[in-house]
C-alpha cells in the first residue's frame, strides 16, 4: 500500500486562496449537476405537465425529502471529518479503516431511509397542507424517490470520502455523467411518455445508480490506504462511534431546519396553488446561491479538518478568513443577478403571468438577505472540521429552527400576508450569524483541551 501523498491535494501547504478556489470549482460544479436533476424534472414536468405537477416534484416535496436525506447527509459529514483528520495525519490504517465505516454506514442509512420515506411520505404531505389537487402527484413521486434511497445515499457518502482526502474532481464527473442521463430519460419518460411525474421521479433514481457506480469503480481500483475492498466493509466500533459524535448532531440539526422549512411551506400552500408553484419555481433558482456556498461550506471542512489534523491550526484559521471574503464577494454578484433577471429565469419553469408575479415578489423579499447567511455556512463548517458538532447544532436549532417557528407561529397576528411569512429567513439568518461569530472568536476553536 502506498504512501499518503498530501502534495497531491496541496491542502495543507500552498497558497491558501488557490488552493481552496481549486477545491471549490469542482464542488461546485458537482453540486449544480446534483441539483440540476430536480431542476430538469421541474422544468420538464412544468412545461409538458403544467403548474399542479410542477408544485409537486418542487416546494413542499423537496423539503419533505429533505426531512430524511439531509438527516443523513448530515450524519455522513461525520465521516468526511474523521477521514479528512486522519487524512492529514497520514495515518494509513485509520484512513482505510474509516472508509471501510463509511460506506457501511451509508448502506445501513439508506436501508432506513428507504423503509422510513416510503412510510412516511403521505402522511408527511398531508401534514404541510399540501393542496389536494397536487398531493397524489407528489405522493407518486415521493415513493419512487425514496425506493431509490440507497443509491442517492450511497452516492453523496462517496463524494465525501473523495472530498476528505482532497479529490473533488471524481464526484463532479460521475455526477456530469449522471445528469447527462438524467435530462435524456426526462424528456423520454416525460414528454413522450404517459408517466407523467413518476417518469420524472424514475429518471432521477436511475442516473444516481448510474452516479454511484462510477463512485464504487474508481474506489476498488485505487492502489493505496484509500482502496476500497467490498470484503472490508463493515463497522469499526471507535471510528463509527467518532463518526456519530460528529455527524449525529449536525443531521438532527438538518432535520430541524427541514422541520422549520415544512411549518413554512404550510404557511405557503395556504396562499393557493399559484403561490406554491412560484415557491417551487423560486427554490430552484434560490439553489444557486445555496450550491455556491454550500461548495465553500463543505471546502471550508476539509480544508480545516486536514490542517487540523495535520497540526496547522493557524493556516486552517486563515483559510476561513480567505474563504469569507471570497465567498462575500461571490454573494454580492449572486444577489445582483437575481434582482436584475430573476423574473426571467422563472419564466424557464412556467408561463403563468400570476405565478410570475408572486415569484418576483419572493425573490424581492428574500434574495437581498443571501449575505447574512454565510457566516452560518462557513463558520459551521470550519468547526465541524475540528471535530466540534454539539455547539453549531444547538446555535442552529435554537437561531433558525426555534426563532423561525415562533414567528411563523406569531406572523399572522402582525401582517397575515406572504411577504410576513417569508421574513423569517432574514430574520433568522442575521441573528444566527452573530451567535456563530461570536461563538468561532469565543469559543477555543482550534484547542484541542476543548474537545
Amino acid at each position: 500500500m502506498s504512501q499518503i501523498d498530501i502534495k497531491a491535494n496541496g491542502i495543507t501547504q500552498g497558497v491558501i486562496w488557490k488552493q481552496l478556489l481549486s477545491f471549490f470549482f469542482p464542488i461546485l460544479l458537482g453540486t449544480f449537476f446534483q441539483q440540476l436533476y430536480n431542476t430538469v424534472d421541474a422544468i420538464v414536468v412544468g412545461q409538458y405537465l403544467g403548474k399542479a405537477a410542477l408544485a409537486a416534484v418542487g416546494g413542499g416535496t423537496g423539503t419533505a425529502i429533505n426531512l430524511l436525506i439531509g438527516f443523513f447527509t448530515g450524519l455522513s459529514s461525520g465521516a468526511t471529518v474523521i477521514i479528512s483528520q486522519y487524512y492529514g495525519a497520514k495515518d494509513e490504517e485509520m484512513v482505510s479503516k474509516s472508509i471501510h465505516t463509511a460506506i457501511m454506514l451509508a448502506l445501513v442509512g439508506g436501508i432506513a431511509i428507504t423503509v422510513l420515506g416510503y412510510a412516511f411520505s403521505e402522511p408527511i404531505l398531508i401534514a404541510i397542507g399540501t393542496p389536494e389537487d397536487i398531493l397524489p402527484m407528489a405522493v407518486t413521486y415521493m415513493h419512487i424517490y425514496f425506493l431509490g434511497s440507497v443509491a442517492i445515499v450511497m452516492y453523496n457518502m462517496g463524494a465525501g470520502i473523495f472530498r476528505a482526502f482532497g479529490d473533488s474532481r471524481r464526484p463532479f464527473y460521475f455526477l456530469l455523467v449522471g445528469c447527462l442521463v438524467n435530462i435524456v430519460l426526462d424528456i423520454v419518460l416525460v414528454g413522450f411518455t404517459s408517466l407523467g411525474v413518476a417518469g420524472a421521479a424514475i429518471a432521477t433514481v436511475f442516473s444516481q445508480v448510474v452516479s454511484v457506480v462510477l463512485v464504487f469503480w474508481v474506489l476498488m481500483r485505487k492502489t493505496d490506504c484509500t482502496k476500497l475492498y467490498l470484503k472490508k466493509i463493515r463497522f469499526t466500533k471507535s471510528i463509527l462511534r467518532n463518526m456519530l459524535l460528529i455527524g449525529f448532531p449536525a443531521g438532527i440539526q438538518s432535520i430541524m431546519y427541514t422541520i422549520s422549512n415544512l411549518i413554512i411551506q404550510s404557511s405557503i400552500n395556504a396562499f393557493g396553488t399559484d403561490t406554491a408553484a412560484a415557491w417551487a419555481a423560486y427554490s430552484k433558482i434560490d439553489q444557486i446561491f445555496w450550491m455556491f456556498i454550500n461548495a465553500f461550506g463543505i471546502a471550508l471542512t476539509t480544508f480545516v479538518g486536514q490542517n487540523y489534523g495535520a497540526g496547522r491550526p493557524d493556516r486552517a484559521k486563515k483559510g476561513v478568513v480567505t474563504c469569507t471574503a471570497i465567498s462575500a464577494v461571490g454573494t454580492f454578484v449572486i444577489e445582483a443577478l437575481f434582482l436584475l433577471i430573476g423574473t426571467d429565469i422563472l419564466r424557464l419553469f412556467t408561463s403563468d403571468d400570476s405565478v410570475l408575479q408572486v415569484g418576483h415578489a419572493i425573490i424581492v423579499c428574500i434574495v437581498p438577505w443571501y449575505i447574512s447567511y454565510i457566516a452560518i455556512e462557513l463558520l459551521s463548517g470550519a468547526i465541524r472540521g475540528t471535530g466540534k458538532s454539539f455547539v453549531p447544532t444547538i446555535i442552529c436549532i435554537f437561531g433558525i429552527c426555534v426563532l423561525r417557528t415562533v414567528w411563523i407561529y406569531i406572523v399572522p397576528y402582525i401582517t397575515p400576508t406572504l411577504e410576513g411569512v417569508l421574513w423569517s429567513y432574514p430574520l433568522t439568518w442575521v441573528i444566527t450569524s452573530i451567535l456563530f461569530v461570536i461563538y468561532y472568536l469565543k469559543g477555543h476553536i482550534y484547542d484541542r483541551r476543548y474537545r
